[in-house]
């Protein structure tokens, strides 16, 4: 029977908590889904980091589910904040904000249950896609798609040469600009291709069921990366971040295939060292 079992971390069901972050996150898509984008000036916050009221009401979705479900758990939202440390929901209520301003269907809601640095059960849902992939530790990854039966998530074969890779470029942190062009530089020699769809945790959600052989980005958030982390080490994938740690969750992401993300880390190392 598919999915396997995930038993228990700490005590904590990992195949209920599986199943409560798909649900928190179908509640906040369909707020997305059926939300209209604002019209010009209606959206707060600085060019490329915006927010909007379905932003807000997706999260306000999102937590009551659970709520309901795990009152217990303490939850860090995007939008509003939370616990940072200990056992938490990490939630991304609608990843790809400016995409959503601008009418592109790459936007996705993002939930993950995170033990310190550490992400145990995680859902990703794509609103305007139908798409749906979830994880527990210890028990795989799961990619639903309109129209079929789910089925395991699994990473790439494809070799490093005909990799394409995801990334996005760290607008929140100008200062580091410099070392992520020197990695982009050698990045799109080393690969196939690249892409920047724009919303971190469906590039990394597709990593792990195989459309994309890596990711990697610098500046981003818990949010951006928790879900969307567990979903490619579940699929047989490697994430650390850009000093080969276990720290990914500061937002300094490498992710990918086994030998994509040695090679990415090669890269990451080499845009230090010209630093």
């Amino acid at each position: 029977m598919y999915p396997p079992a995930a038993g228990s971390v700490a005590g904590v069901d990992l195949d209920r908590m599986r199943a409560l972050a798909r649900t928190a996150a179908l509640a906040g898509a369909e707020v997305v889904r059926e939300g209209r984008p604002p019209a010009e000036g209606e959206a707060k916050g600085p060019p490329g980091d915006w927010v909007t009221d379905v932003d807000v009401a997706a999260e306000a979705a999102v937590a009551e589910a659970l709520r309901t479900g795990a009152p217990e758990i303490a939850i860090q939202g995007e939008e509003s904040g939370g616990a940072t440390t200990g056992l938490r929901w990490v939630v991304d209520p609608l990843d790809g904000t400016t995409n959503f301003l601008h009418g592109f269907w790459a936007v996705a809601v993002s939930v993950a249950l995170v033990e310190e640095q550490t992400p145990l059960a995680a859902a990703i849902v794509a609103p305007l896609l139908g798409d749906v992939w979830t994880a527990a530790a210890g028990a795989g990854a799961i990619w639903e798609r309109p129209g079929r039966e789910p089925a395991p998530a699994r990473i790439s074969e494809r070799p490093v040469e005909r990799a394409v890779v995801g990334t996005g470029f760290p607008f929140r942190r100008k200062d580091r600009v410099p070392r992520y062009l020197r990695a982009f530089e050698v990045a799109l020699q080393r690969f196939e291709d690249l892409r920047r769809p724009g919303a971190a945790c469906l590039d990394l959600a597709w990593v792990a069921c195989g459309i994309f052989e890596g990711f990697f980005e610098l500046g981003l958030a818990p949010w951006d990366v928790a879900a969307g982390g567990l979903l490619i080490a579940e699929a047989g994938g490697a994430v650390t971040d850009w000093d080969g740690g276990p720290g990914y969750l500061s937002g300094d992401i490498v992710a990918g295939t086994p030998a994509v993300h040695d090679e990415l880390l090669r890269i990451a190392r080499y845009s230090a060292s010209e630093a």
